[in-house]
């Protein structure tokens, strides 16, 4: 049983190290938010919207993870080196 253990708790000190390494810049949340808004919306591309939203931007690390606001909306989240965007809702 103490063997379980020990390689429990390396498993999960391997995986906390690589989400620490392996947490997303500021730099790529920001390219991701310029990426996406240029994807939905081809007029917003061009005129650079989705640069500006990123630019406005405010990034959170949270050591495994992070996310970035925009009007205290959360507009991405990232870890494991993922950024994922997320869709303002139309509400408020």
């Amino acid at each position: 049983m103490p063997k379980n253990i020990i390689v429990s708790t390396v498993v999960v000190l391997i995986v906390v190290a690589l989400a620490f390494a392996l947490n997303p810049s500021p730099e790529k949340h920001r390219e991701e938010i310029r990426k996406a808004v240029g994807e939905r919306s081809p007029i917003a591309a061009v005129l650079g919207l989705g640069a500006l939203t990123a630019f406005v931007s405010t990034y959170h690390p949270l050591g495994v993870a992070s996310y970035t606001t925009v009007n205290d909306r959360v507009v991405s989240v990232g870890a494991f080196g993922v950024v994922v965007f997320i869709e303002p809702s139309k509400e408020q």
